[in-house]
Order: structure tokens, then sequence, then C-alpha cells
């Protein structure tokens, strides 16, 4: 199973290796990204055979985790044994990474398992090397514990789970689209020109793509709620704004699905201040 890609930017200060068992699209591989001696998130568990020779190219001084899911803390114990470094993570994932949870069994193909390890909240102050800091900011709904990490000094945008794409036509079972897009505003009210994003890469232009996945989930949910109104069911909204559902739904028992999405886009408030569309158009 081949490395996927490298990463490197702004004169190799990031570097990132992208990972996955398969590679059927952004959703299947991964990037562990570098900064000097930071790593932030560890990638899925079943690449460790290769997420290990480029963690131990440089000395690793602090881990960042953005959330709990496998893909993004499946190496935390592997690579905490290696370099003596205790994962930080967010208060909301102490618990769960430290016993172990249960993980669906199309997860535990793509990423493997995730092995339960001793993490500390993130502290009052991170930095890098150079003494650039590193703000955890929490931006809940694809999942409660969910950070991203802002880099001011750089304009720089870890986005964890929160970007991924411009468009999703899926959602999880234990997903939140209220809060989700809540998140997205909340980001957007930071200054940052470059998101680093675990699936799809270096995104450049990156206020604008965030604004975008903004528009285009608030017009699925004006959509989705007009529909509604006209008396159309849950099953004929979702088959008119996104069509049939794919394979994963079916493999997922409907836990990703088409028909979560436009559940959640029935139950989101549309009353939103007017500035949330400011320079999406």
């Amino acid at each position: 199973m081949p490395v996927r890609g490298y990463y490197t930017y702004a004169n190799d200060a990031v570097e990132g290796i992208r990972v996955g068992r398969l590679n059927a699209g952004i959703n299947t591989t991964f990037v562990v990204y570098r900064l000097g001696s930071t790593l932030i998130d560890c990638g899925p568990s079943n690449q460790w055979g290769y997420v290990r020779p480029f963690i131990s190219e440089k000395p690793v001084r602090q881990l960042l985790i953005t959330h709990h899911h496998e893909d993004h803390s499946g190496n935390a114990r592997r690579i905490s044994a290696l370099t003596g470094v205790t994962p930080l993570a967010p208060e909301q994932s102490k618990g769960k990474m430290a016993t172990g949870y249960r993980i669906p069994p199309v997860q535990k193909v793509v990423w493997g398992s995730m092995e339960p390890v001793t993490t500390e909240p993130y502290p009052e102050f991170i930095e890098l090397e150079d003494g650039s800091p590193v703000i955890p900011v929490h931006t809940p709904g694809h999942a409660k514990d969910l950070h991203v990490f802002y880099l001011p000094r750089q304009k720089w945008l870890f986005s964890g789970d929160l970007y991924v794409s411009k468009t999703i036509r899926i959602l999880r079972g234990d997903e939140n689209l209220e809060l989700l897009m809540d998140s997205i505003r909340r980001v957007l009210e930071l200054d940052f020109d470059v998101i680093f994003c675990p699936h799809r890469g270096i995104v450049e232009y990156a206020r604008e793509s965030m604004e975008e996945k903004l528009k285009n989930l608030e017009n699925l949910c004006y959509e989705a709620q007009s529909l509604a109104e006209k008396g159309f069911s849950l099953n004929q909204v979702t088959r008119e704004v996104l069509g049939r559902e794919e394979m994963i739904s079916w493999i997922s028992a409907f836990n990703l699905s088409k028909r979560n999405l436009i559940r959640a886009a029935l139950s989101v408030n549309m009353d939103v201040p007017d500035k949330s569309l400011s320079g999406s158009g």
C-alpha cells in the first residue's frame, strides 16, 4: 500500500504525508501534517507502517489532536510510546481516548482501530518552536469535541474535519448540521488565507472556499425546507434534492446517508444574521 502523496508549503515550514488503505477519494485518505517538531493529528492505525518513518525524520516535541475520530487519533498511542510525548487533545476527547470506543465496521475497514491512550487537555498557550501561537478553536458539529488550530501569525487554519469539501451530500448519524454551520460562521470571523485539511489537502483561497461551503449548506436547507412546506416527505425531499442513496449508505446501514443530511437540513433554524452570507456571493 503506497504512500499516496507528500506535501510541503512555505519553504517546508509545513510538511505532510498522505496515506490510506484505500484510494477511493479524499474521504479514504489522510494527511498527517508536521510543523517543525509539532505534529497535527496522527493518521489511521492501519497506515502506521508509513506514518512512522515520516514522523521519525525529525524530533517530535508536541502532538496536537483535533478530535477523537480514529483517522485523527489512531496512531496516538504509538506516537506517544515512540517519542515520549503525551498527546494534547480536547478535554471532551479525554474519556473516549482513554478507554477506546466502538468504531462502525465500514470506518474500521477504511481506517483501522484506535488504541486507548492517555491525553492531556490543550494548555493555555500552545506555540511552535519559533514562538508562533497556535490557537485551538472549538468547532462542534462534525463531532462534539472537534477543534481547529488557528495560526494568526501565518494566517493558517488546520481545519480537522470542518472543511473537507465545499459541498457535502451525506451526513453521519451523529453529526449536528446546525452546529456545523455555526462553527463555520465562527471560523469565518478569523483572518486566515490557507486551510490545511487532513482530507482535501492544502486549500488556498481558503476564506472563499469556506464561505462557499456555508452558502451551499444554507441553500440546501432552504431548498429542503421549501419542499417540506409543500408537503414532500423526507424520502421525497431527499430524492428531489440529492438523488438516490449511494452504495456507502447501504454498506453503513445508513449511518452515512443523504437522508441523514436532509433530515438535519429540515431542522436547521435558518433565521440567521445577514452577515453570515457576507462575501459568499
